[in-house]
């Protein structure tokens, strides 16, 4: 009885480390993370599947002062625009056309939005929709368990063009690594913290045996 106490602790960390952790880190997230003033950017809003059901259905919240200019339409899905008192797009709408997505699988929408020429911090509230009839709203804070995504857009050094947006394509490409890096990051650190925990465990053991 002693003996399975004491195994108890590590297998539970490393169940945690495993299985709980990368789940938590799983959100819906526009991308890139940072981008500059008056440029014409490609973002992307990632979704990935969180539960034992279809995502069928994903809406999109323009934050004011981001103007969205033109979407990339999407094999498998329809999308609607939402239009404010200025016709300004003020929320995509995207809807799977048969089954949508499922578990363990994750999509990715485009479009290109126009920056504002201030400096500032604009949050991306989300909402998806599972064939369950459940609802996430990413809408939170970013230390909330289902924060909206944030795009952070500083000062860039000129006016971008709709066709010639060298700013924009440098962000994305820097995003990407940075995506990269974090995701890489979020990989290892659980799997390395369970190795640990499995090899002080062995030790422990090892010592009561000798």
């Amino acid at each position: 009885m002693m003996n399975k106490k004491k195994w108890f602790v590590p297998l539970m960390a490393i169940f945690f480390l495993l299985v709980a952790a990368p789940i938590a880190e799983a959100h819906v997230t526009v991308h890139p993370g940072e981008s500059s003033t008056n440029a014409y950017e490609k973002y992307t809003v990632r979704i990935p599947v969180e539960k034992d059901a279809n995502t069928t259905k994903v809406e999109l919240v323009v934050p004011e002062g981001v103007n969205l200019v033109s979407v990339l339409p999407m094999e498998g899905w329809k999308y609607k625009l939402d239009k404010d008192e200025n016709d300004m797009i003020s929320k995509v709408t995207w809807t799977a056309k048969d089954k949508g997505i499922g578990p363990n699988e994750f999509i990715e929408f485009a479009f290109i939005g126009a920056n504002p020429d201030e400096p500032g911090e604009f949050s991306w509230e989300a909402h998806q929709t599972y064939d369950d009839g459940s609802v996430v709203d990413w809408d939170g804070p970013p230390d909330a368990d289902e924060p909206a995504s944030v795009t952070k857009v500083v000062k860039g050094d000129a006016v971008a063009e709709h066709d010639d947006n060298a700013t924009a394509d440098t962000k994305e490409s820097d995003e990407s690594d940075d995506s990269s890096s974090t995701s890489g990051t979020g990989g290892w650190l659980p799997t390395t913290l369970a190795v640990v925990a499995i090899l002080l465990a062995l030790i422990s053991l090892f010592r009561k045996r000798v």
